[in-house]
C-alpha cells in the first residue's frame, strides 16, 4: 500500500497564503464565535455582512479570523458601538473591499495580459497575476489604511463645513449632478469587451477626476452613468460642462448628457437620498446630448453668475415630479472654446 497523501483542507482556498497562512488551524464557524465569546448567530451575521456566503459546518476559518472577530466583540462590548451599528459598519467595508479587490485584480490582470505573451499557457499567466498581486499587496495594504484616514478626517471636515442641522448630522445642502452616456446600451451590443471596458473606464476617469478637482465627490458609478454631489451649485455646474467638453469632444466615446438638480440630501449607507437625486436622474434623461440641463434652484444660483447663461426649455412631465420648466446652461459667448475650421 502507497504511504498514504496527506488530506486536502476543507477549503479549496485554504491552500493560498494570503487568505489561510500556513500553520492555522481551520475551524467552523461555531468554534470561531466560542473562541470569540460571541453567538455563533452573530458571528455569521457578520461573515454575511462582510459579503461572504455561510459555510455551515465547514472548517474554514483561520487564526486571522478569530482574531477579527474578538476586536469586534470587544469594540461591542466596551459600549463603543452597539451590535446593529457594528453589523452596517461591517458591511460597510465589506462592500467597499469587494469592490476594491475586484478592481485591483482586474487592473492587475490587464498588465498581464498587456505583458505576457497571448500564447502563454493560462496557468503561466495566472501564475504571474498571482505573483504580482503578492508583489504589489503590501504597498496597496499601507495606502489602503492611509486613504482610509484621509477621507475619515475629510468626512468629518465635511460636516463641520456644511453645518449640517443638529436633529440629522447626515443632511446637508448640495447640489447633485447625473452624468449619462447617450445609447450606451445600443453600443455595448456592437462592441467587443476590450472597446466597452475602455469606454466605461475612460468615462469613469473623466467623471472622478473632474469632480474630485473641484472639491465634490463620486457618490456611485453604474456602468454608463455617474452620481456625483458638490456643495457649490455654481462649481457643479462648471463640472458638468466639463465633463461634456471631455466625453463630447472625445470620438472614441459616446455622447453624454447631465442633470442637476440642488436642495437637501440625506448621507447613508455610503449613498445619497432625497427629491435632488431623483430629479436629476429624471432630467438627465430629458437633456439632448453634450447638453447640461437644470432644477429652478440650480439655475437662480448660476443665473447672475459671469461666464454662464441659462435658457428655460418647454415645460415637461417629469415622472414623480409634475410639469417642470427645466433649465439648459451653457458658458457665454466669451467662454465658449473656438470652435473648429472647416
Amino acid at each position: 500500500m502507497s504511504e498514504q497523501q496527506p488530506a486536502e483542507p476543507a477549503d479549496p482556498e485554504a491552500a493560498s497564503p494570503t487568505e489561510h497562512p500556513a500553520g492555522d488551524r481551520l475551524r467552523t464557524s461555531a468554534e470561531v464565535a466560542a473562541e470569540a465569546g460571541v453567538p455563533v448567530e452573530r458571528a455569521r451575521r457578520l461573515w454575511r455582512a462582510l459579503g461572504f456566503p455561510d459555510t455551515g459546518d465547514a472548517p474554514a476559518f483561520t487564526d486571522a479570523d478569530v482574531e477579527a472577530l474578538s476586536l469586534v466583540v470587544e469594540t461591542v462590548a466596551d459600549g463603543t458601538i452597539d451590535f446593529e451599528t457594528t453589523v452596517r459598519l461591517t458591511r460597510a467595508v465589506g462592500s467597499s473591499m469587494a469592490r476594491l479587490a475586484d478592481w485591483q485584480v482586474s487592473t492587475l490582470t490587464e498588465r498581464i495580459e498587456a505583458t505576457e505573451p497571448g500564447s502563454s499557457h493560462p496557468d503561466i499567466r495566472l501564475s504571474s497575476a498571482l505573483r504580482l498581486v503578492g508583489q504589489v499587496g503590501p504597498a496597496f495594504e499601507k495606502l489602503l489604511v492611509y486613504v482610509w484616514r484621509r477621507h475619515l478626517s475629510a468626512a468629518v471636515g465635511r460636516i463641520e463645513a456644511l453645518s449640517a442641522a443638529e436633529e440629522d448630522l447626515r443632511a446637508a445642502d448640495l447640489t447633485v449632478g447625473f452624468a449619462d452616456l447617450v445609447e450606451f446600451t445600443a453600443l455595448s451590443n456592437d462592441i467587443d469587451d476590450e472597446r466597452l471596458a475602455h469606454v466605461v473606464e475612460s468615462f469613469e476617469a473623466c467623471c472622478a477626476d473632474t469632480v474630485s478637482g473641484a472639491g465634490g465627490r463620486v457618490i456611485k458609478t453604474l456602468g454608463d452613468s455617474v452620481l456625483f454631489v458638490i456643495d457649490d451649485p455654481v462649481a457643479a455646474v462648471e463640472v458638468a460642462l466639463r465633463i461634456v467638453e471631455v466625453i463630447g469632444s472625445d470620438e472614441t466615446l459616446p455622447d453624454v448628457r447631465v442633470g442637476l438638480a440642488s436642495g437637501s440630501v440625506i448621507f447613508r449607507l455610503g449613498d445619497v437620498f432625497g427629491a435632488p437625486v431623483n430629479l436629476a436622474s429624471r432630467l438627465t434623461g430629458l437633456a439632448r446630448r453634450n447638453r447640461v440641463i437644470c432644477d429652478v434652484a440650480t439655475q437662480e444660483a448660476v443665473q447672475e453668475h459671469r461666464g454662464y447663461e441659462t435658457r428655460a426649455l418647454p415645460p415637461r412631465s417629469v415622472r414623480g415630479f409634475g410639469v417642470l420648466e427645466p433649465t439648459a446652461v451653457r458658458r457665454t459667448w466669451a467662454d465658449q472654446p473656438a470652435p473648429e475650421q472647416p
